[in-house]
Parts: structure tokens; sequence; C-alpha cells
């Protein structure tokens, strides 16, 4: 396994060149050696600019095309220093503070870096969780006049999932955005989320009664009790901390548009929580990262109508 810095002293020790970062990629991008992106050939001719030559279909490329780094101006050693900031901050990063940490010109600088480091805190193809697992719904947002519980409007409705441990203890979360709480909405997220087989334990709302018919073991928690009573405490307690976060780290100055990448974010952190070394977690995203796909700051704002209210 490719190596990680412990401290911070490392960090700084290892990666003080842009050299020293590029070889790093490297080794994180190709560990079994360059293979072309378009055509798999094995072999390139490299350049003084960095850029690597398909020897078979003379495609070039860099190491950090198509990756989160893809046209930085900003050094990958500032980068690095940056990915170690937000993954050694317990309660999280906020752009405000990345900003000032790393002396960053303008606010938008650290506020689109973050929201790409987000984009690589979930691995493409991450495997489904299993077992016995506690499945929810929450609104995100604050308080709004109108109806409440499930079809509120104006909120944001999160679709939480956690597996119990030993059936006493918290083991991963998975969490996602949903248009409501259908079935139609509902059953794509648990099958994203969860391997079949596995038992999903509900309340007796309506939208889970297909579960069985789609190879789960369906589980409803005291069937006579009224919907939308806490009967999933282990949810209820995932919700409750989220929104927290949300309200905490983020001032609740979170875009409904964004909300998908804070929600990875924090499962990020959450499912690493028992982590013993910052720098693995420094070390997993960076693989993450070189198989993120970039994004323009044009791209991140566009469509976006403001944030969620307090």
């Amino acid at each position: 396994m490719q190596g990680y810095p412990r401290t911070l002293l490392e960090l700084e020790s290892w990666f003080s060149t842009e050299q020293a970062c590029r070889e790093y990629l490297y080794k994180l991008r190709w560990p079994n050696g360059f293979r072309c992106p378009r055509c798999g050939h094995p072999k390139a001719w490299t350049s003084k600019d960095e850029l690597f030559r398909c020897v078979a279909c003379t495609y070039k490329t860099s190491v950090t095309a198509g990756t989160i780094f893809e046209g930085t101006r900003k050094p990958l050693s500032l980068w690095f220093r940056a990915i170690w900031w937000v993954t050694s901050q317990k309660n999280g990063a906020s752009a405000k503070g990345l900003q000032r940490i790393l002396g960053l010109g303008s606010y938008e600088t650290a506020w689109t870096w973050l929201h790409k480091i987000r984009r690589a805190m979930v691995r493409p193809g991450r495997d489904r969780i299993s077992g016995l697992i506690e499945v929810d719904e929450s609104y995100i947002g604050g308080k709004k006049p109108g109806k409440r519980g499930r079809g509120a409007s104006g909120k944001t409705l999160v679709l939480i999932a956690v597996q119990i441990v030993d059936d006493k203890k918290f083991g991963r979360i998975r969490l996602r955005r949903i248009a409501g709480a259908s079935a139609e909405s509902l059953e794509p997220a648990i099958c994203e989320a969860a391997e079949a087989g596995s038992i999903i334990r509900t309340d007796a709302w309506n939208g889970y009664n297909g579960l069985d018919r789609l190879g789960y073991i369906h589980e409803v928690v005291r069937k006579n009790t009224e919907v939308g009573e806490h009967l999933l405490p282990y949810c209820h307690r995932i919700a409750s901390l989220l929104k927290r976060w949300l309200m905490g780290t983020h001032q609740g100055a979170v875009s409904h548009e964004h909300l998908d990448y804070y929600l990875d974010e924090y499962t990020f952190r959450f499912n690493r929580r028992t982590s013993r070394h910052r720098g693995m977690l420094f070390y997993r995203l960076l693989q993450n990262a070189m198989e993120t796909d970039s994004v323009k700051y044009s791209q991140l704002i566009k469509g976006v109508r403001g944030p969620i209210k307090k």
C-alpha cells in the first residue's frame, strides 16, 4: 500500500516540492504503471511540460488531467495542505477557515476547492452496506409555516440508512437526497445504499411496502404506532447530528443544489470516525480525488437558488 504522512511535519517534509507531489499522485493514479486514458497502452513519452504522450495513439495527458486538480493555477503542495486540513478537522471545514489558514486571495477560491474536495469524498462504485440496517427519512431545513412531517413543503428530504453492528452499535451510514417519500423515490435510494438480502428496519410508512419484493428482509417497527414518532433511534440520532453539523460548521448556509456533497462529507467523516491516523484519511481522499472528474466554478454555481433557510 502507498505510504502516507502521519503528522503535519511529515506532510511538510514529504511534499515540499511540486515534483514530489506529482510523483505521489502518479503512484495513486497508475499504481501498476502508466496506462493511456484513451487506449490503455502502457507506454508513453514524457515532455518537459509534465505531459505524457501515448506511444500507441499519441494522446497527451497529465497526472492531474480529468481529476479535481485539472487546470489549477495553485501549487499542488497547497492542495495537499488543504486536503490535510480538511481531513484533520473533526467537525468539518468551512470555506472561510480554509481561506484563512492557506492565505487564499478570495473566498470563492476556498469555496470552490472545498466543493471539489467534497466531490471526492465518495469513491466511485463504493460498496453497499449490509446486515441489519435502519432506514428513515428526515427533512433538512429550518421551521417554516405549513404542513409538518412527510410532505412538508420548502424543505429537502434526505434518506438515512444506518448499519447496526451487534444489534447495538453504529456501523456505516449512507445519506441521499430524495425527491419525496413515495416508493418511487425510496426504493432506488435503498437499493443504492444496501445489499440485497439485508434486513431493512423501517416504520410502517407505506412507501416501504415493496422492499420484500426487491430482495430485502423487511422489518416494520411497531405497526400500531403513529408514523412520525421516533421509532428508529439510530436514524434519529444521525439526523440530529447531521443538522447540528450543518448549523454549527456551516451556519446553515448550504444550498439545496449542493446538499448532496455536504451529505457525502458527513458520511465520509462519520464512517471514518474511529480512524487512528489522520494521514490515512488524507491518503484515501487523495485516492478518490484521482478518480473524480474535474469541475469548474461555473458548473458549481449553475442553478444555485440560495442557502437552506435557518
